[in-house]
């Protein structure tokens, strides 16, 4: 599977993350939402920069009950909750935030 982003073309999964984090951009981020029907507003994007800060610190990706608890604590209740983040994501909060950051799909997602 392919990405095509600026004349580049960029290696993905068969669930259509990046194969290589280091292509991440925020243009590649709008082209893989795109490619899933979806246009990202500055409340994607704050999610999309809270994963990628997480795994850069952590070096791992959490459960969704950990993602959850992770952003109430960093962005507070109003954002760190399940409705809030199905709103956004609503194929899979923590799933497609990892896919459009540029991260590897977590461990616990089908």
């Amino acid at each position: 599977m392919e990405l095509m982003v600026g004349g580049e073309t960029l290696a993905r999964t068969g669930d259509g993350f990046l194969r290589d984090a280091a292509q991440w951009s925020e243009a590649v981020a709008e082209t893989l939402a795109a490619a899933d029907n979806t246009l990202l507003t500055p409340a994607h994007w704050e999610i999309i920069r809270f994963i990628r800060a997480y795994y850069q610190r952590f070096q791992h990706l959490p459960n969704m009950r950990m993602f959850v608890g992770a952003v109430r604590r960093e962005l507070g209740a109003e954002k760190g909750n399940s409705a809030y983040l199905h709103q956004l994501f609503p194929q899979g909060p923590l799933k497609y935030a990892c896919k459009w950051a540029g991260l590897p799909k977590p461990p616990t997602c089908l």
